[in-house]
């Protein structure tokens, strides 16, 4: 063979692979883009049922042809505290059986028939191209990019069979790749290349491929194919690394599920070689031994259902052990304590990587903003308390509140112009156009606590405080706020209009409460029960909670695609 055809091979090779990737890919996000809205839905509402969560799963990835998107999903979800860490422990675990799909459809490819199988889903590309440069509406573009990634996969793998082929008629190449037995050492390398590649389908096909063309045996497949399937695993840890430790801790399961499926089957695999080795030491029997037997002259077939058949097994070991994995992953990654959750200025619910996801972004939104609420009443709770006191002792916790207000206000619409830019739901685009007005509303209303506090600094300068009779007046009015609060976010997070009724009907019982509290101001100053200067902040005190209220039903009203109606 000349070194222009090895150096053909190769370049063959890494454009196969590339090909193959990018189909992949442009298959997983246009099939997402197009499901991603059900998906959510499918994914909200997923029943504790473990079997359940296990089909979802698998249907979900088998959708979208991309495990790892799955997972990076379910993290999301877990992450914006819709989904619970058990319910996502089983769809994770249905995502490993739905991306086996992929190694079969590989498989499927590399029949010879009179005209060959991978040749007539080649002409996919060629169809899906056509209908993407020349249709007009979104979705049947989506779906032209579907198929044409569908049909780039047959292209990807053609060539790198071509190029195998060729590779394993190089004695020197096979001698080489044969003297690579080591079960361990093969799970390692299949690990890493796929850690490389970010995704177990491609490597599971470049596996398949190599079987195929007699590059390496059956049992070295195996292996490789168990070590993507911890190497797929990189993509959920990237992604849980900058989330919330429920989603680290999801990602955490996906690692223990698959690493413990490895050791199981190596383990098993061990005691067979041993075994068969004690009773007839000329008759060693080993997985592909087995698949060999099973489907016998289809090397390809043989790979892809041990692939199928591997991850099915585990799924059957793993999922009455769900709840102690939970446990243990809860006990290695414990929940932070209070005093580790101090420091300001963090996202606890929004993950940049979510953007390839709008739906749950959307979600994870939501969910910032009402953090950013209770931040928000907590700093006015805080002033309250000081100006009632005069005891500072919380000043520091009010600083930090005010800092993280401030840094929500301006990350959280850096996020949304960001978001807003993608491709969703007419319902999810209508809110993020409400949010701007929300976070601005939530910043008013610590503006108001940091005035608060200034009345306070202002009375503890001139040794004055308030009265019994004022401290409880305001203690009702704050009270009778808190009460307004909780319907709002009642409101706003479910959508309950009753809710909103329900706080509005308070706004206007605040509106009575500090218009007696200024009567009854008067009437102390006439007694002499009140001076002057103490009234004033009295008085400023009663009219910022006013507009504290005002500001919290705004952000009610958004649910009703209403921005601002009270200033």
């Amino acid at each position: 063979m000349t070194p222009v055809q090895i150096a053909t091979a190769v370049l063959s090779l890494i454009a196969g692979i590339g090909i193959f990737l990018i189909a992949c890919t442009m298959m997983s996000s246009n099939l997402e883009s197009v499901s991603s809205n059900k998906l959510k839905q499918l994914f909200a509402r997923t029943s504790k049922s473990k079997l359940v969560g296990v089909g979802i799963g698998a249907v979900a990835t088998a959708a979208i042809q991309s495990s790892g998107a799955t997972t990076v999903m379910v993290i999301g979800f877990v992450n914006a505290g819709i989904m619970s860490l058990m319910q996502a422990a089983t769809i994770i675990y249905g995502a490993n059986i739905g991306t086996t799909i992929t190694g079969q459809i590989t498989a499927l490819g590399m029949f010879d028939n009179a005209i060959s199988t991978g040749i007539v889903f080649a002409t996919f590309a060629g169809i899906g191209a056509f209908i993407m440069a020349f249709a007009k509406k979104d979705l049947v573009k989506k779906i032209g990019g579907i198929l044409a990634g569908f049909g780039m996969l047959f292209v990807g793998l053609d060539m790198m069979s071509a190029s195998m082929e060729t590779f394993a008629a190089l004695d020197s190449v096979k001698n080489f790749l044969a003297s690579i037995t080591n079960p361990i050492l093969l799970v390692l390398i299949g690990t890493i290349l796929t850690a490389i590649i970010q995704s177990s389908s491609v490597m599971t096909s470049v596996a398949i491929t190599m079987v195929f063309t007699g590059l390496i045996n059956l049992d070295q497949g195996i292996y490789l194919t168990m070590g993507s399937n911890i190497g797929s695993c990189v993509v959920a840890i990237i992604a849980g690394l900058t989330s919330s430790t429920n989603a680290k801790r999801t990602a955490l399961l996906h690692l223990l599920f698959n690493v413990s499926g490895v050791v199981i089957f190596m383990l098993v695999a061990m005691m067979m070689r041993e075994i068969s080795k004690a009773v007839n030491p000329t008759k060693i029997i080993t997985f592909g031994y087995l698949f060999e037997k099973m489907f016998p002259g289809v090397p390809q077939t043989q790979l892809a259902m041990f692939h199928t058949i591997f991850n099915v097994i585990t799924v059957i070991i793993m999922l009455p052990l769900t709840n102690l994995s939970v446990k243990l992953v809860c006990k290695i990654l414990p929940d932070k304590k209070k005093k580790d959750e101090q420091p300001a200025e963090h996202f606890y619910y929004i993950d940049e990587h979510m953007l390839s996801t709008p739906p749950i972004a959307v979600q994870q939104t939501k969910n910032e903003i009402v953090n950013m609420a209770e931040i928000a009443l907590n700093n006015y709770d805080l002033a309250c308390d000081v100006i009632c006191t005069l005891d500072y002792s919380q000043i520091e916790k009010f600083r930090q509140n005010e800092n993280e207000l401030n840094f929500l206000n301006k990350e959280i619409a850096r996020f949304v112009v960001k978001l807003s830019k993608l491709e969703m739901n007419d319902a999810d685009h209508n809110y993020l156009a409400t949010t701007f007005h929300t976070i601005t509303d939530l910043e008013r209303v610590g503006d108001y606590a940091e005035n608060i506090i200034e009345y306070a600094d202002k009375l503890k300068e001139s040794d004055q405080k308030f009265s019994d009779v004022a401290i409880s007046e305001v203690r009702n009015l704050q009270s009778r706020i808190n009460d307004l609060f909780q319907k709002v976010m009642k409101a706003y997070v479910n959508n309950d209009a009753a809710s909103l009724d329900e706080a509005n009907v308070i706004e206007d019982e605040i509106d009575d409460i500090t218009e007696a509290m200024g009567a009854n101001h008067i009437e102390r100053l006439r007694a002499g029960d009140c001076t002057p200067d103490v009234g004033a902040q009295y008085l400023s005190l009663a009219s910022n909670s006013e507009r504290v209220a005002d500001h919290f039903i705004n952000v009610g009203k958004s649910i009703n695609g209403t921005t601002k109606k009270k200033d």
